[in-house]
């Protein structure tokens, strides 16, 4: 088979990694891909919004499978449109893709059909919003209503600072904004929830703890991630029946009464308050850095799971996970997520010796002249195995200290809370 990734960062580096185990893929293409899929695929120069050149491409190669890495694509059609050109594609439709690509979207289904999340109120103008929150509790969340890269998502502690995200919304820092969202703020525990569904049938595919704050302690700025750990602390069996019948089911559900096709990975990002689930946003693929931790822990064969997921016979497969515990530390370039540099050389990268159960994926790099250089915020993702969460993030830690690059920051506390309490 000859099977093409859409994306350039960690998760579709692991997901390259994943298929290049498996005996069935004879040729892997990344579009673009970056300095770690360069070594096991062909990494090719199309930007991911030209859908016309990507079709192009993969009619030209002869692509058995496309699967979709990032979410931009997803919301903006490409799966629709590959398969107007009969292209077999792992990923959601657009209509599907609302999950992620409107939070409002979302919480009208919420609404609809009664998914526990926090209350919240939609605005189209400013002094509608500045009225409300004038009359609220806090701290209260303003949230951006499209894709934002993870950063349209305000937690306000008083009534200037909704003011001030309601007014950067509004005023087009993430795009055109028609309405936003003001919600109550929930507190609790986060976890991260995934399953893999084929537009009938659906498997869990495994829980993780995702760190979005640049520092440690869970303080400074959001980020896209700065590590993460698997499975969550928060997974037991209870719990998981709560989230499918009260959130996973009745969201397939309403997409498929309503037309959708969904194929491919739902990531609820859920909060857990007194062993209760509550709905804080779907993304429609897999996270990133979770599923840097999630996929080395899959034994199966990954390549026949997508297979069978478009072909509508998931059920036919028994997921087989790895006894062991998984964690991710994300290695940034300095001043992520604000001010930082690119094209910096990442000395020694090339003589960093993985051992068992050790595994080093690529986020923002690039290879050139035999060298890797940065060429992103998120660079490099250091993920390890073991049955002890802290031992395994020992061995991760040990890694980038023998590496040592002087323009890279990352955090040593990945997984503290679990660690802390183990």
């Amino acid at each position: 088979m000859k099977i093409a990734i859409i994306g350039s960062g960690g998760r579709e580096h692991a997901i390259c990694e994943k298929i290049y185990e498996s005996k069935k893929v004879a040729e892997i293409f990344c579009i673009p891909g970056n300095g770690g899929t360069d070594k096991i695929s062909k990494n090719i120069d199309i930007n991911i919004k030209n859908f016309e050149e990507i079709k192009t491409f993969l009619l030209k190669e002869k692509i058995d499978m496309v699967v979709i890495g990032p979410e931009e694509p997803l919301v903006n059609g490409i799966v629709d449109y590959l398969n107007k050109n009969k292209i077999k594609v792992f990923g959601p439709d657009q209509f599907c893709s609302q999950l992620e690509g409107s939070k409002i979207f979302t919480k009208k289904i919420c609404k609809s059909e009664n998914i526990p999340t926090a209350e919240f109120k939609i605005f189209d103008n400013k002094e509608a919003a500045f009225g409300y929150i004038n009359n609220k509790n806090f701290p209260v969340v303003v949230k951006a209503d499209g894709l934002a890269g993870g950063k349209g998502v305000y937690i306000c502690n008083n009534v200037l600072e909704a003011k001030e995200a309601i007014v950067e919304i509004f005023d087009g820092k993430f795009g055109i904004a028609k309405e936003l969202l003001v919600e109550d703020f929930l507190e609790g525990e986060e976890m991260s929830f995934f399953i893999l569904y084929d537009n009938t049938s659906y498997k869990i595919f495994n829980t993780a703890q995702d760190h979005k704050r640049v520092f440690e302690g869970d303080m400074g700025k959001n980020t896209g991630g700065m590590g993460a750990y698997t499975p969550s602390r928060l997974n037991e069996k209870i719990l998981q029946e709560k989230i499918i019948n009260k959130i996973i089911l009745p969201t397939l559900n309403y997409l498929k009464i309503n037309g959708g096709k969904y194929i491919g990975f739902l990531y609820a990002g859920l909060m857990i308050k007194n062993d209760e689930p509550f709905l804080i946003e779907y993304n429609v693929r897999m996270g990133d850095p979770e599923c840097q931790t999630i996929l080395p822990l899959l034994n199966n064969d990954f390549v026949e799971i997508l297979e069978n997921c478009i072909k509508g016979n998931l059920n036919k497969i028994q997921l087989d996970w790895k006894d062991k515990k998984s964690i991710c530390i994300v290695l940034t370039s300095k001043g992520y997520p604000e001010n930082y540099k690119k094209n910096i050389l990442i000395e020694d990268l090339e003589k960093i010796k993985l051992d068992k159960d050790c595994y080093l994926f690529h986020a923002g790099t690039k290879f050139n002249n035999n060298k890797f250089y940065s060429s992103g915020g998120r660079v490099l993702n250091f993920v390890c195995l073991d049955n002890d969460l802290n031992l395994a993030r020992k061995k991760c830690l040990n890694l980038i200290q023998k590496l040592n690059w002087k323009y890279g920051h990352h955090r040593n506390d990945i997984g503290f809370k679990v660690i802390q309490n183990s």
